[in-house]
């Protein structure tokens, strides 16, 4: 049922002449009900899926902003349990797709069939697992398929084609299209080499490909939704919270990002 509606939403947003916009906060931050109500208003404010970050005390693949959501949310005392209950009152609040990011070192440390099914009880649609290598990921896929959940890989420019085939090919609901190399945080501008990916990646695959890093403004936003099936937004929207705390702020973000995306 998980997966189904996130593919459902996917195709939805591509009949609809558009991509799909897909918002990324941080459990836990600032609060568990802080990041609750952060998630449900970009949700409310036009974004189709949402993804749930797990904090991690070594988050190597994200940027000073994302790093420092996470501390605060860590040092508030954010637990497993709290990325559960985020992903079980934002689903039942909105009945859009709730997917998990996280790094796989916490995931296989709860468990990874407990983590699966008690993700697939909370409502998720999935997970988001930037630094499991295919090779490594067969009890995971095994898991998440029995319990109807996405496993969606990121892929880089620096991806080879075959590695871009076999990835493509082990994931499910979408492929996560880093935008840039390095880590995460906006940018003054989208890089070239995001179009490149997209292109060798539909050359592969039949999944929807969805782009994230560095989108800042509903502009970038537009532009990569000229070529992608999906724009995936979080250190911009991470960033206006960490500055201003105001989730009207957010909203207007997420809103002006949802305008981007539909005009495009």
């Amino acid at each position: 049922m998980s997966l189904r509606l996130l593919t459902e939403t996917l195709a939805g947003a591509n009949r609809a002449g558009r991509a799909a916009l897909i918002t990324y906060l941080p459990a836990g931050f600032p609060t568990v009900d802080g990041g609750i109500a952060a998630l449900r208003a970009t949700l409310d404010a036009g974004a189709d899926i949402v993804e749930v970050g797990l904090p991690h005390s070594d988050p190597v693949l994200d940027g000073p902003v994302i790093q420092a959501a996470d501390d605060l949310a860590l040092r508030g005392g954010v637990r497993i349990a709290g990325v559960l209950r985020t992903v079980r009152e934002v689903h039942a609040a909105t009945g859009k797709p709730v997917l998990v990011m996280s790094y796989w070192n916490p995931v296989s440390r709860y468990g990874v069939e407990r983590f699966a099914r008690e993700l697939a009880e909370a409502g998720g649609s999935g997970c988001v697992l930037p630094d499991l290598p295919v090779a490594e990921s067969a009890a995971w896929r095994r898991h998440a398929a029995a319990h109807e959940l996405a496993t969606v890989f990121v892929v880089a420019p620096s991806s080879t084609d075959a590695q871009l085939a076999e990835t493509a090919a082990a994931g499910t609901g979408f492929v996560y299209a880093a935008a840039l190399m390095g880590v995460t945080g906006t940018r003054a501008s989208v890089d070239d080499a995001a179009a490149v990916l997209v292109r060798r990646l539909r050359a592969v695959t039949g999944l929807p490909v969805c782009v994230g890093m560095g989108i800042a403004d509903a502009g970038q936003a537009a532009e990569v939704a000229g070529f992608a099936d999906g724009v995936i937004v979080g250190s911009a929207l991470v960033e206006t919270l960490l500055g201003t705390g105001d989730r009207a702020a957010l909203e207007r973000l997420t809103e002006q990002l949802a305008a981007g995306v539909r005009g495009a």
